[in-house]
């Protein structure tokens, strides 16, 4: 009962992340999936929601958001230049991903440390500000 080409079988959405090299183990790809990380078409979905050829799915890995178009279906766990002939990523997520990387790099999303210390006058501010 493996499928690995584009025919009009059916696929677990659960099982077809984990076959397509998204998620190590299909525990870990329901728990994303269940825990909203998943969305199908634009909407949160169900683990066992069988996935279709054409449809988009927004995935949140780690910093990053990619949005990809399922190209074929598969129920076997494959090599990884096979799992990526499963789907593809569009333009505009590459492309945004590729810039959060650099800003990550760049360390501008999340400057943890600022240039110099608060002035008295900053210090009473934040003060101020913490306490609403």
């Amino acid at each position: 009962m493996t499928q690995s080409s584009d025919d009009s079988g059916s696929v677990r959405l659960d099982k077809w992340l984990w076959a397509a090299r998204f998620y190590k183990t299909r525990a870990i790809a329901k728990e994303m999936i269940n825990g909203g990380k998943v969305h199908y078409n634009g909407a949160r979905t169900k683990s066992s929601k069988n996935a279709e050829i054409g449809a988009v799915l927004k995935i949140r890995q780690g910093y990053d958001d990619k949005e990809i178009v399922i190209k074929k279906l598969s129920e076997v766990r494959q090599s990884a230049s096979i799992a990526q002939e499963l789907y593809e990523e569009t333009a505009a997520s590459a492309a945004k991903r590729a810039l959060n990387a650099e800003a990550r790099r760049l360390n501008i999303l999340n400057n943890p440390a600022p240039d110099r210390k608060p002035d008295k006058k900053q210090r009473r501010e934040l003060i101020r500000f913490k306490e609403f």
